[in-house]
């Protein structure tokens, strides 16, 4: 589950206003849909300005007025000349929710669009607040039901209005979560879990009604199934730290090969020096969100996990060998350096907290988080590639695009299609790095969840999207969707990016047979899953920002498929075509956006 967190303007101030400091500064490579690092500090600050002085020059265009000032984010330099940056706004220094946009130059630093998320300007109607810090965060105490931490003014540019608000974060034992109240009224305009569980709170009580227990079969597998990453050292190393090839005996993926760093001879810790030195630590049932107070995984055999929950060493293996999966997906796909293209380790905590059911993408630690179960309803660690690759996404995507839910419920579920848009994002890139990792003992396919242990034998897939009944899982749009639950309302762009890259109707892949419906019977013809993923990887970076809905992820997609194979191509009528498939039409668009 996407968390609703609001990345503060404060920190990509920090990291992005110096040329230098540029850290998700990327360019596309010169054939393919690929990332790779700027090669020039200096070059990118040229750019940031350029797209800077016409933002501010096609003001009526872009939303940008006075008192507002643009923070780069993200630039991206693609082969064909294109120029984005992405930047996120502060209005008399205050940080705007819901003000990012990107601007798109050509090769000679000519303005050529804008993709914004607000569409009305970000001023607000009051300029002086009336509630104190301390007033505001005692409301948002009470609003969470924990302890507030400190509040910051901001202004509050989302749902098509601007307001003077304080943003809070409130936490308690096991949870935090993110409350913007109203500097004015003292209203609580929004109040959001800051993590991101896997499993919704809708799905846990579905799970309940039913009294279904998840108990996922878990083994050691043979070592001829050993799939993995080669490490550059080996043991007995002339100059530690060093990297070293070790063995993980995994709950789910069978003996898998790791790469670890021996610390001295005979002494090896779970990290991964070749990966920025990603690393799994031990939180020991804490609910800490301090990587560094969770335990170092060492040992002196440099075999990890017995491949069963007897070993506490056996989950982490899992995680380790997830991450690093997802790591080098991106990676290898798309010239992605880690999770937030800076080139800085991903990090892991498996044994997290007491009896957790869940896993979870944590902004605050910067790291997964990974619970036990809880004994009863679910008894394994939720540890499980595709989850591990789900979970990741949404870091990245909270990197790139940031796409939040409109609105929570009071039980914490979330609504609305940028958040739906944001589940399916993470269901697509999970299932990709399933077919990057062709490990034998998860087969790589297009469900989600598929080795969880449920009546179902999957919890979300994407070819027919409906056939999830435990979340009640949509197939197509409808007005409806914006009121849908984001794991429900996945299914809209989930099933348009199965039908992009598969087609419509029956198909058998690696074993797993699908039949994918569509809107009015409609026959679409799959252009093959690397231009799909290509396609929507593009999208998400270039042309999506944190409100973007669907029928605007169809422009979005339809602009990308554009940039790499032309407006004429095949690639580029059969985007059109898998949204006509799944309801999300130019014509049906809706006159106001949510």
């Amino acid at each position: 589950m996407r968390r609703p967190h609001i990345r503060t303007v404060a920190v990509a101030v920090a990291v992005a206003t110096a040329a230098t400091g540029l850290a998700g500064t990327a360019f596309a490579g010169p054939s393919t849909e690929v990332e790779r690092s700027a090669a020039s500090a200096t070059n990118a600050a040229v750019v940031v300005e350029a797209a800077r002085s016409a933002a501010f020059a096609h003001a009526s265009a872009t939303g940008v007025s006075k008192g507002d000032d643009l923070h780069a984010q993200d630039v991206m330099i693609d082969p064909e000349g294109a120029r984005h940056v992405r930047f996120v706004r502060t209005h008399n220094d205050l940080p705007v929710l819901g003000g990012d946009l990107i601007v798109h130059l050509d090769r000679g630093l000519g303005y050529t669009g804008v993709t914004r998320a607000a569409d009305h300007a970000v001023k607000p109607a009051a300029a002086k607040a009336k509630l104190t810090a301390d007033q505001a965060a005692a409301k948002a105490a009470k609003a969470a039901k924990g302890d507030a931490g400190s509040a910051q003014l901001v202004v509050d540019a989302r749902d098509g209005a601007s307001a003077l608000a304080y943003q809070v974060t409130v936490t308690d034992k096991d949870s935090s979560r993110t409350v913007v109240v109203d500097a004015v009224t003292g209203k609580v305009r929004s109040n959001t879990p800051t993590r991101d569980e896997f499993l919704s709170p809708k799905l846990l009580d579905a799970l309940r009604e039913r009294g279904e227990t998840l108990d996922p079969a878990t083994g050691v597998g043979s070592a001829s199934s050993t799939s993995g990453l080669v490490g550059s050292g080996a043991t007995g190393a002339a100059a530690y730290p060093s990297a070293a090839k070790g063995t993980g005996k995994t709950l789910f993926v069978g003996t898998v090969g790791l790469t670890t760093t021996q610390t001295s001879r005979g002494h090896y810790q779970l990290k991964d020096p070749n990966r920025y030195g990603t690393e799994t630590r031990d939180a020991k049932g804490s609910y800490t969100e301090k990587f560094s107070a969770g335990s170092k995984l060492t040992n002196t055999t440099n075999v990890w996990g017995n491949g069963k929950t007897t070993s506490r060493v056996s989950a982490a293996a899992d995680a380790q060998y997830g991450i690093t999966k997802t790591l080098d997906f991106y990676k290898s796909t798309f010239k992605r350096k880690g999770i937030a293209n800076n080139s800085k380790p991903a990090q892991a905590m498996v044994h997290w907290g007491n009896k957790i059911a869940n896993a979870f993408w944590d902004p605050t630690c910067n790291c997964m988080l990974y619970g036990d179960g809880d004994g009863q309803m679910f008894k394994k660690p939720l540890v499980v590639l595709d989850v591990t690759g789900h979970e990741l996404t949404h870091g990245v995507v909270e990197a790139t695009a940031n796409l939040q839910p409109t609105f929570v419920d009071s039980d914490g579920n979330q609504y609305g299609e940028p958040g739906s848009l944001n589940e399916s994002l993470a269901d697509i890139f999970g299932s990709n790095v399933e077919f990057y990792a062709k490990n034998t003992k998860d087969t790589p396919d297009y469900l989600v969840g598929e080795k969880l242990g449920l009546a179902q034998k999957f919890l979300r897939r994407l070819d027919h999207p409906s056939l999830d009944k435990l979340e009640g899982t949509i197939d197509y749009w409808s007005p409806d969707t914006y009121y849908t639950e984001v794991h429900a309302g996945s299914g809209v762009s989930s099933h348009a990016y199965y039908l992009l890259a598969e087609g419509s109707g029956k198909k058998t892949i690696n074993g797993v047979n699908y039949n994918s419906p569509t809107y009015h019977n409609i026959t679409v013809k799959g252009i093959g899953r690397t231009k799909a993923t290509a396609i929507y990887y593009r999208a998400l970076t270039r042309y999506m920002v944190s409100t973007t809905d669907f029928h605007q992820a169809r422009i979005a997609t339809l602009k990308a498929a554009k940039d790499l194979y032309g407006a004429n191509s095949t690639e580029y009528k059969t985007v059109d075509r898998s949204w006509t498939a799944v309801n999300v039409t130019a014509a049906n668009t809706p006159r106001a956006h949510h």
